[in-house]
């Protein structure tokens, strides 16, 4: 091996542990955030995919929030008993389950979202919007690398 590629090796490391890095610290600001509001993380995920996106079949939410699919009846079960997310079947299709944001559900979102998107805008205070657009480009190149495969 060439010392370039040895180079090259120890770059792709630092780069992945950057990278892991600041992950694990926006996610425990935006894990944070959703406790300051009695849910879990993959509550306020499910929550915020609804919020956002309207009505979701319980099959693709999963995928979606990327949580494995047996996790989603439990969550939404919990979101149910909380009055936030009620499930509605599908008039076409009996196999398929809809969940909703309930009012209540989304009177919370449209108290909590705005706030929990201020604390991640200021978690990247740091940088300026050309730099994360800069940033958004190269997530995304490696992104789209990693789908096709």
């Amino acid at each position: 091996m060439s010392k370039y590629q040895k180079e090259e090796i120890s770059l792709s490391l630092k780069v992945f542990i950057g990278l892991s890095r600041v992950h694990r610290a926006l996610m425990d600001i935006s894990n944070k955030s959703a406790q300051e509001n009695e849910l879990n993380p993959t509550e306020f995920a499910v929550l915020e995919l609804l919020y956002h996106k309207g009505s979701q079949p319980l099959q693709q939410i999963g995928e979606k929030i990327l949580i494995a699919s047996g996790s989603i009846t439990y969550v939404v079960d919990k979101l149910e008993k909380k009055g936030l997310v009620l499930r509605r079947p599908c008039t076409y299709d009996r196999r398929v389950i809809f969940a909703d944001l309930t009012t209540k559900g989304t009177k919370l979102m449209e108290t909590v979202f705005p706030i929990h998107e201020v604390k991640l805008h200021e978690s990247l205070a740091m940088l300026t919007a050309a730099e994360k657009e800069q940033l958004l480009q190269l997530l995304k190149k490696v992104g789209k690398y990693y789908s096709r495969r």
